[in-house]
């Protein structure tokens, strides 16, 4: 943080005049120093300090980020020169506003994908939002911003993950043992992605072999396994840090018999079709029959017909969840029996409301449900056909209630929800991030493994899976949480806690 060269040669110059017509020559030398203690008094008066995250801001191939970049004390930035560029990258400039306008010729592969709101430049804020964030977008970057008499600059540090495809799960026959050999592949990951087998009680298997290629800017990954138990649930998970994707392949002994009788009966084939010379049609048979097997096998790899299995079997973890009216923001209305939660715009007054409001939500339009847990696994689905602004998930009993709420992961919150169209989850820092969905949910389940830390989100009437958080560590109780937005919902549908399942 220094004075602008322009601050320095007006500064001078007033010097230099305020000498020359204002003070005798014995007291030029006492003009100068009451000079120049006047302009660092105003110098200060103009400073101001320029922050952003401390953290690294975690961003989602295809879907939105913003860059937080703002002064302090807060000033208007309108009349300032505001410049984001990428250090790392020599030369490369993010986005340019000077002048009252944005200068963005020089931009290269930013190119219509960077805007500041002029409105926020008014209270001092200069984030910046990128949109379809690519690979190639993860770096730091600065964000500088000069006035006519001073400026400062900080950087954000941007890690880019992207999502790939839902594993695959393939049957490749059996081995010599009987073991039935499973191949698990996904692709278009970015950083390199882990992929892990687990049984139905989550221990880890491990793989046989493992493939891992690296494509322009993805990662494809290729596990196989051979399993030999015959009443199983085997996933196959790929995570990164903050996402996760899992497929489920149900074994039974049925599928291990109905496996084994043609292979043997293509053994049989086999020594047939080489007695008699012609091993070419012994090829053609058994990888045409083995064909035909694998797509008699990929009801359990359709996407759908596999969440559908996973919410059957979490819906098993099912907790009557009953919302804490102690917690609740008071512009909020409940049922009567606790499953039902609306926005009413007049106030609800509560006799206690002043002397309890610490344990009282008072920004955000949220309540937490009365039982909390510390253990286990519990699932629960809300229905929240026609409200455009809603949040659900868990939070730590610990969480900060009243005032401003960084809402985050770092402070306890494990949330999905829906704003002005689009989906988001949280990160680390406050910032959210937004994806899109193919189909809008109806009815969302929540389901929580205490132990895993993991916090999982599903959409159950298309049968998709919305969003996880996985190893994350809780270390205390955990609550239901619910919201209708922050201070205000023009929407006044209700959010229904579901036990018709």
């Amino acid at each position: 943080m220094v004075p602008s060269i322009d601050y320095l040669d007006s500064f001078v110059n007033v010097v230099s005049v305020q000498l020359k017509h204002s003070c005798s020559s014995e007291m030029k030398l006492f003009c100068l120093i009451l000079l120049i203690i006047n302009g660092i008094t105003v110098s200060r008066s103009e400073q101001y300090e320029v922050v952003g995250p401390s953290d690294p801001v975690l961003a989602v191939a295809g879907e939105d980020v913003i860059l937080s970049c703002s002064v302090k004390p807060l000033m208007s930035v309108v009349d300032m020169r505001v410049e984001w560029s990428r250090p790392d990258l020599r030369g490369s400039v993010v986005h340019l506003y000077e002048e009252h306008e944005d200068k963005n010729t020089d931009q290269s592969q930013y190119r219509g994908r960077t805007k500041l709101n002029l409105q926020e430049l008014q209270r001092g804020n200069a984030s910046l939002k990128l949109s379809s964030v690519q690979v190639s977008d993860e770096g730091r970057y600065m964000c500088f911003i000069q006035s006519k008499f001073w400026f400062d600059d900080t950087t954000v540090d941007v890690k880019v993950e992207a999502v790939g495809s839902p594993p695959v799960i393939t049957v490749d026959g059996f081995d010599d043992s009987g073991g039935l050999r499973l191949q698990c592949e996904s692709e278009g990951w970015y950083p390199e992605p882990v992929l892990e087998w687990l049984d139905s009680e989550g221990v880890r298997l491990s793989s046989e072999t493992t493939d891992t290629h690296r494509g322009t800017d993805r990662f494809s990954v290729k596990h196989t396994i051979t399993v030999h138990h015959r009443d199983d649930k085997i996933h196959c998970r790929v995570k990164l840090r903050h996402h996760m994707l899992e497929t489920l392949i149900i074994g039974s002994s049925n599928m291990f018999n109905s496996w084994k009788t043609p292979v043997n009966l293509i053994s049989v084939i086999v020594v047939v079709i080489v007695i008699a010379g012609i091993a070419g049609l012994l090829i053609a048979v058994f990888f045409h029959k083995n064909r035909e097997l694998s797509r008699d096998f990929h009801f359990l790899q359709s996407q759908k017909s596999h969440i559908q299995d996973v919410i059957t079997y979490l819906r098993k973890h099912k907790v009557n969840v009953i919302l804490d009216a102690d917690t609740a923001h008071p512009h909020l209305i409940m049922s009567s029996d606790g499953k039902q939660l609306r926005y009413e715009e007049i106030r609800l007054e509560r006799v206690d409301w002043e002397e309890e409001q610490n344990d009282k939500f008072d920004k955000y339009l949220t309540v937490l449900g009365k039982e909390g847990f510390y253990t286990g696994c519990f699932y629960y689905e809300v229905q929240v056909k026609g409200q455009t602004v809603w949040d659900l998930g868990v939070a730590r009993e610990s969480t900060k209630k009243k005032g401003s709420i960084d809402m985050n992961i770092l402070s306890g919150y494990w949330t999905t929800g829906l704003r002005y169209e689009k989906y988001l989850h949280l990160s680390y820092d406050s910032s959210e991030v937004l994806f899109s969905m193919k189909t809008k949910p109806q009815r969302v389940g929540v389901f929580v493994d205490y132990e895993k830390g993991q916090v999982s989100f599903y959409d159950v009437d298309s049968s998709s899976h919305i969003y996880s958080y996985a190893d994350q560590s809780f270390n205390e109780k955990i609550y239901p949480f619910l919201s209708l937005g922050y201070k205000s919902n023009d929407n006044s549908t209700a959010l229904v806690i579901c036990d018709d399942y």
